[in-house]
Formats: structure tokens, sequence, C-alpha cells
């Protein structure tokens, strides 16, 4: 039984691994060739580091693995995400290093309206859930926008009506970034767009717009799919310029709806929007001129009318001084009757004085003060003589006593004054020196001498009590 195993084993063809993987390769290439294929995204967890995107597709009952490639993923237009329902077209391979086989993708779409409805709904609420969407966010609109720039395809319809709707409306400096409204470039170049009309400079060559308005005319989610890419909406939330949205129809709703500070159903309802019209503005203007005149003209007849009934209620100017010129004629009549009755009582007052300023009684008077300064004189020229004679007799003696202490005194009984050159007194035989001049006064004159030899210096002596001439000295000074 064993042998006839082995023998028949030993009859069948041997492959390789390597053979039977390139086998069932060039099998399922060659039966299968271009696929498309719907399912379920699973197990996506974004690009790979090299830039590949790996998961799988499923359905209820199977599951196959998927893989983009780096130059493919860039260029897709709708990117994978988890749970997102798609129709993938691409090959159907094999990878030898696992014994499985796997679809190249190469063209990624959500599987119809639906999917891509429930991938908005999704992201939506992804975004909305981050604040983007918050009306706090939200910037009021320019009245007068000067410069708009507007973000739009620069030869369709839209740019041409907005331009137009401006015109009419209210005319105004529009610059137009054109961008890709539809296809796999136009979420990054309407991003690039918003971000890069913020970026310049306020008082740059190219002046800053005071308005900014995303357009696009109507079409299918498919076409408006750009404007809700996740890096249009971040662009139009962060805008620092206020941003109005026009993106299709009225009843298309894209993402940027959300995040823009205002929405418009069509391009032409943004223009209206960002600026009012002119010829309504100056009516305005004029009429609101008008009301301020009519109201000014209302006023002035109003005081005037107020100012003629307040006038006609004050009493008049003679009837204002009347009372005040009869009081001043009374004032005047008893003015005259008070200043006769002063004078008379003056007069009675001066009579009553003059009586007593007979020119007899002056002279009676004149002759008592006489009396008296002639009694007076007589008695103080005595006392006066007295006084003069004893201090004469005190001055006679302080002479003679001053005399009598004179160094002249001295001099006379034969005594001699010495004094240097300067004239201070020379009281020490010590204190010249040889050849210094002196002088030598006597009673009867000065006599200059020149010192010939001067004595050896002594011992200074002990200081003498004050003598009795000091003392005497100083009680004669006391006197003076």
């Amino acid at each position: 039984m064993s042998d006839q195993t082995t023998t028949s084993g030993s009859n069948a063809h041997e492959f390789t691994v390597s053979e039977i993987s390139q086998s069932v390769k060039r099998t399922i290439e060659d039966q299968f060739g271009h696929v498309r294929i719907r399912g379920e995204i699973t197990g996506y967890r974004g690009p790979h580091s090299s830039g590949h995107a790996y998961f799988a597709l499923k359905d209820e009952k199977a599951r196959i693995e998927a893989v983009i490639w780096r130059g493919v993923f860039s260029k897709l237009r709708f990117k994978p995400e988890e749970g997102m329902e798609v129709i993938a077209s691409g090959k159907l391979t094999t990878y030898p290093g696992s014994s499985k086989y796997q679809l190249v993708i190469e063209n990624l779409e959500p599987a119809g309206a639906g999917a891509l409805m429930a991938l908005l709904e999704q992201r939506r609420k992804q975004l909305a859930a981050e604040g983007l969407f918050d009306a706090a966010r939200k910037q009021e609109l320019p009245y007068l926008p000067q410069t708009i720039g507007v973000i739009t395809s620069p030869t369709g319809a839209v740019i041409r009506d907005i331009l137009h709707r401006l015109d009419d409306r209210f005319p105004t400096h529009v610059i137009v970034w054109p961008v890709r409204v539809q296809g796999e470039t136009c979420g990054p170049e309407v991003a690039n767009a918003i971000n890069g009309f913020n970026a310049l400079p306020e008082y740059g060559p190219i002046k800053r717009p005071d308005l900014l308005i995303v357009a696009r005319g109507g079409g299918s989610i498919e076409d408006l799919w750009g404007f809700n890419e996740e890096e249009v909406v971040r662009a139009a939330a962060a805008s620092h310029i206020p941003l109005i949205s026009a993106v299709g129809h009225e009843t298309d709703v894209t993402l940027i709806d959300y995040a823009a500070d205002k929405r418009a159903p069509t391009p032409t309802g943004a223009a209206e929007m960002a600026v009012p019209v002119k010829a309504e503005l100056v009516n305005y203007v004029l009429d609101q001129g008008t009301r301020l005149r009519s109201a000014q003209a209302r006023n002035i007849s109003t005081a005037k009318d107020r100012l003629r009934a307040v006038s006609a209620a004050l009493p008049k100017a003679q009837d204002l001084t009347s009372v005040p010129r009869q009081r001043f004629d009374m004032a005047t009549i008893r003015l005259g009757n008070a200043l006769n009755q002063f004078v008379d009582r003056k007069r009675a007052g001066f009579s009553q004085i003059s009586a007593r300023l007979s020119p007899h009684g002056l002279r009676q008077k004149q002759q008592n003060f006489a009396t008296q300064i002639t009694s007076l004189s007589a008695r103080l020229r005595p006392a006066a003589l007295a006084t003069f004679e004893r201090k004469q007799t005190k001055v006679e003696n302080l002479g003679k006593l001053l005399d009598s202490l004179s160094h002249k005194k001295a001099l006379e009984r034969g005594f001699a004054l010495i004094t240097d050159a300067d004239g201070n007194l020379v009281r020490s035989a010590q204190s010249p020196q040889k050849g210094d001049g002196l002088n030598v006064q006597f009673a009867d004159g000065d006599l200059g001498v020149i010192v010939a030899d001067a004595p050896p210096a002594k011992s200074k002596p002990e200081p003498k009590p004050k003598a009795k001439t000091e003392e005497k000295d100083q009680k004669q000074q006391s006197l003076f």
C-alpha cells in the first residue's frame, strides 16, 4: 500500500513555491484584469510613511486587501476614509510574500450620492465639534467696502454676473483670484486664495480687500465637492477678512457655507449683499438732508412762536420803570427837605458854640496859658542850672584824675617811652634784636636809636599778680 503511494507521488510534477505563486498571479491577473469593486473601507489608518495607503474592502460576507500607491493617492479626487462605501477601480493581483490577493486601486469614488452625503454629514459634525461654525466667530460685513476680492473661475458666467451686479449697485474696485471651481485641485486652490488674500499687507502695492466672495455656479454634489474639503473650511474659518460664500444655487449646501461669515443663495446675491445700491443711498442721504432742513425750520418756527408768547406775557417797559421812577421822585423831594433840616440843625449847633468862642474868652485863655508857662519856666531854670553845675564839677574831677594817670607825667619825671619801628610798645630788653631801629620818646621830644647789641635771652619770668596800679586803672575806667 505504501509502495504504491510512493510510486504514485514520484510521478507528479514538483513545483516550487515561487512557481506556484507566479502561476496563481498570472491566472488571477489574466482572468480578472481591470475590475471595479464595490465595498466598505475598513482598517484605514491614513497613508503610510512611504506615501502608500493600505486598507481592505469588505461586504457582509467577504474581505479583500487593497493598496493605493503614492503617485495615485496624491491625485485622487476623493481620499479614502474609514467606513466609507466606495467603488474602487484597479487591477487584481497577488502578493507572493503572504500568499494573498489584493486590489491595486487606480481610482476611487464614493458609491453614489448617498455615500457622499453621509461623508459630508460626518465631516460637518467633526468640524462643528471643533467650533469652526460657531456664530461667535462670524464677522460683520463692511457697509461700504472699497476693495472686494473674488475667488472664482475667471472665465465663467459667475464673475461676469458679480461684476455686472456690482457695477449696477455701487461700482467698487474688484480683485479676482482665479481658481478651478471643480476637480481634484479645486480645494487646494480655493484655500490658497483665501490665505493669499489674508496675507496681503494692509498698505502694500496690492490693497488687501475689505471683503471676500467665494463663488461658483450650481452643479451636482460631486461638482461642488471641492468646497467641502477640510482645508477650504479651515481657511474660511480662519480668514480675518469677512467672507461671503456663494457656491451653487440656493438649494446647494457646502461646508464652506457654514464657515463663511455670510452665505448668499447665488453669486449675484453675494454682490447684492456686499454693497448697497448707490442710487438708493444717494436718495437716502438727500431725503435725510431734506428731513433735517424741515426739522430745523419747524424748530425755528416753534421757537419764534414760543418767543412771541413769552414776550406777550411780559409787562411793558414803562410799566416796569413807573414804580421805581415814582420812588425816585419821592426820594428827591425828601432829600431836599432833609438837607434843609440838616443845615438848620448844624447852624443851631454852631450858634451855641459861637457864644463860647468869643475873642475875649480866647484872649483870657491865652493869658492863663502864658501865666502857667512863666511859672513853670521860673521853677525849671534853677533846677537845670544846679544839674549842669553838678555835671560840670564831675567832668573836671575826672579830667584831673586822667591827667594825673597819664604817661606824660611819668615822662616829665625823667622816664622814657620806647616803641619799635611799627609803633608797638617795647616792654622788655629781650624783644628787640641787634640792628633793630627803636623810637625813644621823652617829655620834650623823640629820639631814634639803633640796637647795637642785644642782651642774651633769659628764661621767661613767672607771671606776677596784677599791680595795684592796674586795678586802679580798671576802677578809673569803670568811672567813664
